[in-house]
Parts: structure tokens; sequence; C-alpha cells
């Protein structure tokens, strides 16, 4: 049993096992790289880094096999190692402090790349000059909302994650009347109008205007300029049958209205939303560029912070590098649209977005540490030999 359980430590402080696996990560990210063109950024992060294994399917199948170690496998056996390696072969001696302190700072940032990964949400708040929010949408990440608005006071929301749009599926809500099935789902279509297009069947869309569009299945782009619009065929089903088919999509800005018993249901494919227990007022955005060029020299959102008690009403102004932090979110300044009528803020959340300060200032340190040590020692041998 002895001999197990030193080849298991030997294995796991071992400087073989860090080199390999150090060895590994530069041809994952190498290959990650060259991916991110057809991937984009999104896309190689879920593919290459967030997974234990990259998968790839087998030629004319769908059954997907690993291929290579993940960016969690990596980093997860890597922290283990220089833990273990830290623990058992590292000795506390004041002349190792120095690369004690490295050691811990570089285990602090495994650590916390792996809590980034797990924890951080990133939103988007697009908001028009004098328009009011509490709350921001995703990019990446669709819902299907059904609205009860009878009340005029108040809305009742179900929202359905894109993940459960699988054609054929059937999901019944208990503060839903009727069952929604899943005829049809696109993650990324185009929308045409059927007058438009010669020789076209009629939609699958029997309510409202989906019976006059025509839909046409796009594939899925990762370029960081480029969005997927997303659209579905539901049909919603009640005690005495079916209600229609609708045709929902995100580039439909106006909701669908069904009327059921009494009361009134508004049906939409939206950007899923995260919402806030206060609002934001965009004041003014100001755009500078640089004289006689289009190139952007600053660009600022005044907004107005306010939440329904009265303890938050202040106006702040975000700009480049200057984000607002608040309610554990942190709103930067991300971009703008409409003839600079429409600011963009990318809204993080980021609970671990201190650790790689941290880890980085620990690790300066003590590698400046480890160099005073070793220049004192030098220094002092070579006044021994005068």
């Amino acid at each position: 049993m002895n001999e197990i359980w030193k080849a298991f430590v030997d294995f796991f402080t071992s400087l073989k096992l860090t080199i390999t696996l150090l060895a590994l990560s530069i041809i994952l990210i190498f290959w990650a790289t060259l991916a991110q063109v057809q991937l984009g950024i999104w896309g190689v992060q879920e593919q290459f880094f967030h997974t234990f294994f990259v998968l790839n399917k087998i030629p004319g199948t769908d059954i997907p096999v690993p291929v290579f170690p993940g960016g969690y496998f990596l980093g997860g056996l890597l922290l283990i190692n220089l833990v273990a390696a830290h623990i058992h072969r590292l000795k506390f001696t004041w002349g190792k402090t120095g690369i004690q302190l490295t050691h811990l700072g570089l285990i602090l940032l495994l650590v916390g790349e792996i809590l980034t990964s797990v924890w951080q949400d990133e939103y988007q708040m697009r908001l028009d000059e004098g328009q009011t929010k509490n709350y921001s949408e995703s990019y990446r990440e669709n819902e299907l909302a059904i609205i009860d608005t009878t009340d005029a006071d108040f809305d009742d929301v179900v929202a359905i994650p894109d993940k459960r749009l699988v054609p054929g599926k059937i999901i019944q809500h208990p503060k839903l009347p009727f069952r929604v099935v899943i005829r049809d789902f696109y993650p990324n279509a185009a929308l045409q109008m059927l007058d438009q297009v010669h020789s076209t069947p009629a939609s699958i869309a029997t309510r409202d205007i989906g019976a006059r569009i025509k839909t046409i299945p796009l594939p899925l782009t990762y370029k960081p300029n480029e969005r997927n619009l997303a659209a579905a065929y539901i049909e919603l089903i009640g005690p005495e049958g079916s209600l229609g088919t609708w045709l929902v999509s995100t580039q439909l800005i106006k909701t669908q209205t069904l009327e059921l018993d009494g009361r009134t249901y508004s049906v939409g494919l939206r950007f899923s939303r995260h919402y806030k227990p206060y609002s934001i007022q965009l004041l003014d955005f100001t755009h500078d560029v640089y004289a006689g060029t289009e190139i952007p020299k600053n660009f600022s959102s005044r907004i107005k912070l306010t939440t329904p008690d009265g303890v938050e009403d202040r106006e702040i102004l975000i700009y480049m590098n200057h984000p607002l932090r608040h309610d554990g979110l942190t709103f930067y300044q991300a971009g703008f649209d409409n003839n600079d009528r429409t600011s963009i803020l990318q809204v993080v959340r980021n609970p671990s977005w201190m650790l790689p300060y941290i880890s980085c200032t620990l690790m300066g340190i003590g590698l400046l540490v480890q160099f005073l040590i070793s220049l004192f020692r030098f220094s002092k041998r070579r006044r021994a030999q005068a």
C-alpha cells in the first residue's frame, strides 16, 4: 500500500508532469488560435477551454469522441500538480520565500481562471438617449417569453431558455393554460415576406404576421461583428385543441398577442434578460473623434442610477477604462449605434475579478524577493572571498 501511495504522490508531484501539461497547453492554445477563424472567440472558449476534452465527430456521423484534453482537464491537473509539489517538495525556508510566493500566485491565477469560467456572466444594455431600463440582455442566448399582460400594473412572465426549444418538444408550465409545442427552431435565420418570394410554399405559421413570412435558415456565425438571430415556430394547444402556430424571432420587434379565457398573452422570442432591482437612464451620450478624422477619441455615457426605494439616485459618467461598479456588476462603455444616439454598455458579473490582480502581484513580489535573496547571497560570497 505504501508503494502505491508513493507512486501516486510521485506522479502528481513530478516535474515531468508539469512540463508535459505545459507542452499540451501550448498545443491546445495554438490549435484554438487557428480554430478561432471559424468558431470565433466564444466558440473557441466553449470547445477548447471550458471543457474537459476537445470533442470531434466521427466522419459521417454525429457521434462526438474526445480527441485532445481540454482546458478544464489540463488546468485542473496542473493546479493539482502545483499544489501537491508545493506541499510535498517545497519545504518552507526563508531562502525560498520568493519561490513560495511565486507558486502561490500561480496557483491563485489558475483558481481565478476556473472560477471566472464558472461564475462570469456577460450581458449588454442598449440605451437610447432618454431611455430607462432595469434589465440587460444576453448577446448569444435567447428565450421564448410568454407574458400575461392582463393586469395593466403587472406582467406575469414565463421565460423558456432557447436550449429547451427542441423541435417536437412539448412544454407545459403551471402558469400557462396551454401547452407549447416546438414545431421548429433555427439558431440563426433570415426573414423575408412571402409576397416578395416566387414559388414558395405557405408558411407553417397560421397566426399573426408569421403567416406572411418565409424563414430562411442560415449557418451559425462566429464573427465578432455579426450576431445570430434565432427564429422558431411554436404551436399553442389549449384544453379544446390547437390555438394556432406562431412564428417568433428576435428580429420581430413587435410582440404578438393571444386572447384566451378573458386574459391577454404576449408571445415573442427575445434575447435572454437579466433584471435588476434598479433602473438606469441614459441622459446623454458623447462621441469625440480626433480632429480631421473619424478615429474615436473618447465616447462616454452620462447615466442616472435610481432604485425604487430612493436609496440610489445619482448621476454617473461611464467612459473608456472608467466603468461603473454596482451591485456586483461592472458596466463598461462598449460601443455606440444609431448615429451616436444609442449607447451600448457591457454588463459583466465576475465575483473573482480581483484574483488575477492579486496573483500577478504575488508573483511579481515573489520574483523580486527571490532575486534580492540570491543577490544578497552572491554579495556575501564575494565579500568572503575578498
